[in-house]
């Protein structure tokens, strides 16, 4: 949780995950990412497909900011008329995994240490060329994050993420 100071009053910003089935149809994720845009709320991540119904889409959206902010943006997207079902939790209720491709160029005196950082941090070597290598990784967003650390160090040519993805966590009484 982040501690924001505005003016004498400390406010707590966390984080939340919404996870929102919805009719899988044109035009409802821009419904959805409107309400966000016209109220001013931040969306940290956005992820939507296809569930194991074809009727029924997942939109995975992560959220910023005050607890009267993340519950405002609750009740708004219950008012939606496309939205199935809505369940929010927390990063610690859940299970998350992002998906990226990571571009590199790479030489002779750095391959060694690029295999190193993919073998370290369970991140696969999918693609390569005489100076290029594609790298992929699924994982939690913290350990994508610090693969791209990681790889400043040489250079990245190109990303694609695919934003986070996440479901709450089996319950023992599931």
């Amino acid at each position: 949780m982040l501690h924001r100071s505005h003016g004498h009053c400390k406010v707590d910003i966390m984080k939340r995950l919404y996870s929102i089935l919805v009719e899988n149809r044109s035009g409802v994720l821009s419904k959805v990412s409107g309400l966000f845009a016209r109220r001013c709320f931040n969306i940290d991540s956005l992820a939507v497909g296809e569930t194991d119904d074809p009727a029924v889409s997942c939109i995975t959206i992560v959220s910023s900011g005050d607890k009267g902010t993340l519950e405002q943006i609750e009740k708004q997207l219950n008012k939606k008329i496309d939205v199935i079902k809505i369940k929010t939790f927390s990063e610690e209720e859940s299970i998350s995994r992002e998906l990226m491709l990571v571009k590199v160029k790479y030489t002779k005196a750095n391959r060694r240490e690029i295999m190193e950082i993919c073998e370290i941090l369970d991140a696969k070597i999918v693609d390569m060329s005489k100076n290029l290598m594609m790298i992929q990784i699924c994982d939690t967003p913290d350990k994508t994050a610090l693969l791209i650390q990681m790889l400043r160090s040489v250079a990245i040519v190109e990303v694609a993420r695919t934003g986070t993805l996440a479901l709450q966590r089996c319950q023992l009484s599931d």
